[in-house]
């Protein structure tokens, strides 16, 4: 009897209903498709979703992060301080502006900027101090902003990872004086591109709303023409799909919840991987990628086989970004890369497995089974933590 192939199994799968796509076919009717009614409601709505006062909406993470260098007056001279372990296009925009971008190690089990560690690395010349909520977690915010008040800086925070988590009581996105969003995919609220800044302070805010674009109704304004911005609105059809998938938010994450809850439970008898950890404090984490940290024992090499592996069995498996502080980018000619244990350890052995609301939990067991055995055929054996 003919067997049915399997169907290969995609990293990463946005959640398009038909709330969706009603709303961005209503929203191609409409005269403008630039930045407008849709685009603002979307800001609006999220700003109320976190209980912040402003969320500026952006073409991309990237842009977001510029214009905001460019409203602190950031330049050469200025350091920003980071992890290593994050998104590796989060210093980007803060070189393109001349500044410093200097890397701090994480906490082994969480992943997060180690406050220690960002406190070794801070000098006169730092103006940010930059966390995330790495892979869903957050980070040590109560400490984090201790060590910003300690050092007069301002604290932004990357929570594209984390949307949903909450860390004692309080939502992600509410801690920093800035925070980030990033919808592009593999986020629960995806849009192909785009980003919010939020933020309480509402200087900032208008301040950022300058930098991003000058609207029609002021370009003749004697304060608009001494601005130079950056044409980075987010378009109307974005703005759309992002208010119509905040509605489904809460179904969004429970769902990838559940496929998160058949991870767990399938790699309970894998000795050879580093359980996910959720610290105490942490009242609820949601994941926007599901990533295995593979032992000590796995060399990079034997890493990226069993990713290769992992594809060839139709399961569209990838490496985490490699960490910043070992990008030619940040590195000048000559300068040693700097010692980061941690994440030196973590970040070349972590495997991203997919992640989104259409998979089931056949989907799981057959990733996990597969991992199982791409760790035993190239002869690694057991990993060691």
């Amino acid at each position: 009897m003919a067997t049915l192939e399997r169907q290969p199994i995609a990293l990463c799968d946005p959640d398009i209903t038909q709330v969706e796509l009603r709303a961005v076919v209503e929203t191609l009717h409409q005269a403008n498709l630039g930045a407008g009614t849709m685009v603002a409601t979307f800001e609006e709505r999220f700003a109320e979703y976190l209980g912040r006062g402003h969320a500026i909406a952006f073409a991309s993470a990237n842009l977001a992060l510029l214009a905001l260098g460019k409203a602190l007056r950031l330049g050469p001279g200025c350091e920003v301080v980071l992890p290593a372990l994050s998104w590796h296009q989060a210093g980007h925009a803060f070189s393109w502006l001349g500044a410093s971008c200097v890397f701090a190690d994480i906490e082994y089990w969480s992943g997060t900027l180690a406050p220690p560690k960002a406190q070794a690395v801070c000098t006169p010349r730092t103006r940010i101090l930059m966390a995330g909520n790495t892979l869903g977690h957050p980070a040590d915010w109560p400490a984090l902003r201790e060590l910003a008040r300690q050092h007069d800086l301002f604290l932004l925070e990357d929570s594209t990872e984390a949307l949903g988590s909450v860390l004692q009581g309080t939502m992600v996105g509410g801690f920093g004086d800035a925070a980030l969003f990033d919808f592009s995919t593999p986020q629960a609220i995806t849009m192909g591109d785009g980003a919010v800044l939020c933020t309480d302070d509402t200087t900032l805010a208008h301040a950022l709303r300058q930098e991003r674009h000058v609207p029609v109704t002021a370009r003749r304004s004697v304060v608009a023409s001494g601005v130079a911005p950056l044409q980075a609105t987010m378009s109307e059809l974005q703005g759309a799909l992002g208010v119509a998938q905040l509605e489904r938010l809460n179904t969004i994450l429970a769902r990838r919840a559940e496929v998160v809850a058949w991870y767990w439970d399938a790699l309970q008898s894998f000795e050879g991987i580093k359980d996910p950890f959720c610290a105490p404090g942490v009242d609820v984490l949601h994941r926007p990628i599901y990533g295995v940290h593979l032992g000590a024992r796995f060399t990079g090499s034997a890493v990226a086989q069993i990713v290769e592996d992992l594809r060839g069995a139709g399961i569209e498996a990838v490496l985490y970004p490699p960490a910043m502080h070992r990008q030619r980018l940040y590195l000048s000619a000559g300068e040693q890369v700097a010692r980061l244990p941690k994440t030196d350890q973590i970040a070349p052995r972590l495997v991203v497995l997919p992640l989104h609301t259409h998979m089931i939990e056949e989907d799981v067991a057959f990733i996990v089974a597969t991992l199982k055995d791409a760790t035993v055929n190239i002869g690694a054996g057991a990993a060691i933590y």
